[in-house]
């Protein structure tokens, strides 16, 4: 009779756990996962009542719960993430991808966004073409010193 393989563990085989920096980075992680979802939410100029209210009939999640979740006082369920991606119109990658200190946008920025949200694609289009214009237009540099004088211009005042 052959001798069936097991994965046990022997006696003295050290089970892996947790430590106190793993602990301090998942809670970082959870905290950052919060402030994602609250920040998307604010910058598509959302409420949470309209987010419980897009989510609840298919995950249930109420307006207290979404608040919940955005101050770090519940866990979000994967299901839950994936609706909530769906309706902020992004990846769940998104949401768990770690991220860099980078400044916050300018209000202006964020306005504009908000705006370019509600418009129909056309306009869409027409406000990326005049953004892409503005970026490739190059203004001439002015310079604040005394323009020199040309080679005809010697004697003239």
């Amino acid at each position: 009779m052959k001798k069936r393989r097991t994965n046990r563990r022997a006696p003295g085989d050290r089970v892996p756990r947790a430590n106190d920096n793993d602990t301090d980075s998942i809670d970082r992680e959870r905290e950052a996962l919060a402030d994602r979802l609250r920040e998307t939410r604010e910058f598509l100029g959302l409420s949470q009542q309209e987010v419980a209210a897009a989510l609840g009939p298919t995950v249930g999640l109420t307006r207290l719960a979404v608040s919940a979740i955005e101050t770090g006082r519940r866990r979000v369920e994967s299901v839950e993430l994936a609706a909530l991606a769906r309706v902020y119109g992004q990846p769940v990658s998104y949401f768990l991808a770690s991220r860099q200190k980078t400044r916050p946008e300018p209000e202006e920025v964020k306005f504009i966004a908000r705006a370019a949200s509600k418009m129909t694609p056309g306009d869409r289009a027409e406000l990326l073409r005049f953004a892409e214009f503005l970026e490739s237009y190059k203004a001439p540099v002015r310079s604040h010193a005394a323009p020199t004088p040309r080679a005809g211009d010697k004697g003239k005042s």
